[in-house]
Formats: structure tokens, sequence, C-alpha cells
């Protein structure tokens, strides 16, 4: 039972978990990001250095050389000029020289494989950068659209709700209405029918008392009566 537990313990704190990370991941990856750029800027800068001191080791390598050249001509002249011991001073310090330019043509060579890693590292570290930012930007567009989506459903919801409600009370309003106007005709109708009136009406048109409404014949004999007498 325990084991049973501690295992349900464990999985919902994995699925928690998920569910932050997957709620966070755009601060998530934002902040990777961040992180990523800012490496790359010590990149830079680390091979910002090792071009200056390529530039630094060139420099000094071409004023070794050109001393070495230098000091070869004036040996020489020492030697014409049967000055052994001046050539040898010379030949010394053209020996240390030439082991300064070794040793600047060996930084140089080091120089230029780090700057080549360098360079490399940083413009596939930048593409990628790149790549993610291309797909942050679709993530967060993705993201803004679902969050509309999700609004409109929940802003709709309470009118989806409502709508038929409005729609059925109207049917059933119009519905009643009918009822009563039928009702209401029906008792007209009724009242005609059965009311005094109506029994005077229906005694007259036997003949038996005067009539309760005009004939035509009524109204041509009211017309003639109204003409002047023949002269």
């Amino acid at each position: 039972m325990f084991k049973t537990v501690f295992t349900l313990f464990r999985g919902t704190v994995a699925v928690a978990e998920e569910e932050l990370q997957d709620r966070t991941a755009l601060v998530i990856l934002d902040q990777q990001m961040r992180d990523a750029a800012a490496a790359v800027d010590r990149s830079k800068r680390t091979l910002a250095l090792a071009i200056a001191g390529d530039q630094q080791e060139g420099r000094r390598l071409d004023a070794t050389n050109a001393r070495i050249a230098d000091l070869e001509q004036r040996a020489s002249a020492a030697l014409e000029g049967g000055r052994e011991d001046l050539a040898r001073e010379a030949a010394q310090a053209i020996a240390n020289l030439e082991a300064e330019r070794d040793a600047a043509m060996t930084a140089r060579a080091l120089f230029a494989s780090e700057i080549t890693r360098l360079k490399r590292h940083v413009g596939n570290a930048e593409a990628r950068i790149a790549e993610l930012d291309r797909g942050r930007r679709l993530a967060r567009a993705s993201e803004a659209v679902r969050s509309l989506r999700r609004s409109g459903i929940e802003a709709a919801r309470p009118y989806e709700s409502t709508l038929p409600e409005a729609e059925a009370t109207l049917k059933r309003l119009r519905e009643r209405q009918m009822e009563i106007q039928a009702a209401d005709e029906a008792l007209i109708e009724i009242d005609a029918a059965a009311g005094p009136l109506a029994t005077a009406e229906k005694l007259a048109e036997q003949g038996f008392g005067p009539r309760m409404k005009s004939t035509a014949d009524d109204v041509l004999a009211r017309l003639k009566a109204r003409r002047p007498p023949a002269a």
C-alpha cells in the first residue's frame, strides 16, 4: 500500500512538473535564449582577443624578420671587412631573433587554428539562435491565437446559453399570445351568438318586430322619400 501511495505521489509530482513546464515554456525558452546569446557574446569576445593576439604576433614577426634581414646584411659586410668577431656577434643576435621568429610563427599558427574554430562555433551558434528566435516568434503567435480563441469562446459562452433561452421564451410568448387572441375571438363569437342582440336580430329576421339592420330596400325607400314631389 505504501509503495502504491508513493508511486501515486511521484506520478502526481511528475504531472505537476510537466504542466508547470508547459505553462512556463515560453518564459523558460526566453531565458535559455538569453543565456545562449550571452555565451555567444563571450565567444565573440574570445574570438576578438584571439584575432588581436594574432595581429600582435604578426606585427612582432614582421619586425623580427626585418631585424634579421638587417643583421644578415651587416654581418655579411663585417665578414667582407675582415671583422669576423663582429660578424659572429651579429650571427648570435640573428640566432636569437630566429628563435623569436619561430615562436611568433608557432603562436600565429595556434591563433589561426583557434580563430577558425571560434568563427565556426560563433557562426553555428548564431544560426541556431536565429532559428530559435524564428521558432519562438511562431510559438508566441500560436499562443496568442490560442489565447484569443479561448477568450472568444469564454466570451461567447454566456450568449450561447442565453440566446436559445431567449428564443424559447419568445416562442412561448407568441404561442401564448396566439392562444389568448383565439380565446378572445371565440368569446366574442359566443357572446354575439348567444346575447340578447343576437336574439332580437333573429326575431326581426322572422318578421317579429322591426328589423335591427337596414336593408337595401330600406335605404332606397328613404332616399325616395327625400325627393321633392313632382310638379
